[in-house]
């Protein structure tokens, strides 16, 4: 479900009108494919197209932003089995532009954003799934 695209869009901040705009816009997105998604962001509207740069299935998928308002962002997605339930792991590695200015701002308000921003769409993913006993 993490991989889903319908369901992403479904579980993120109301607020940011997160769509799928090109590429793979419903459904599962696989290995080497990309998806475009518009969301406004501190206000301002923005595109952020990323590739799934490695998928092994059921263990790890890994999306990389090829176009965006970021200098670089890699996003891990781990997954194991404990205790008879799927476990994910998050890991996001991002940059922002603009040198110095982009470098404070990732520590006084990116970090703690994205953060939040991951921490929401999962609670969110897995009581979607728990409500409809998805294994």
């Amino acid at each position: 479900m993490a991989r889903n695209i319908t369901v992403h869009t479904q579980t993120v901040w109301p607020h940011t009108r997160e769509r799928a705009v090109h590429g793979r816009t419903t459904g599962m997105i696989g290995a080497g494919e990309t998806v475009t998604f518009q969301a406004t962001h501190f206000l301002v509207r923005q595109k952020l197209t990323s590739r799934i740069a490695a998928y092994e299935r059921p263990h790890v998928f890994v999306d990389e932003m090829v176009k965006g308002a970021f200098k670089s962002m890699r996003h891990e997605h781990w997954f194991e089995m404990a205790e008879g339930k799927t476990l994910m792991r998050d890991r996001l590695v991002f940059a922002a532009p603009f040198g110095i200015a982009g470098w404070a701002a990732e520590r006084l308000v990116l970090k703690r954003y994205m953060t939040r921003f991951l921490e929401y769409r999962n609670a969110r993913l897995k009581a979607m799934i728990e409500d409809s006993n998805i294994e």
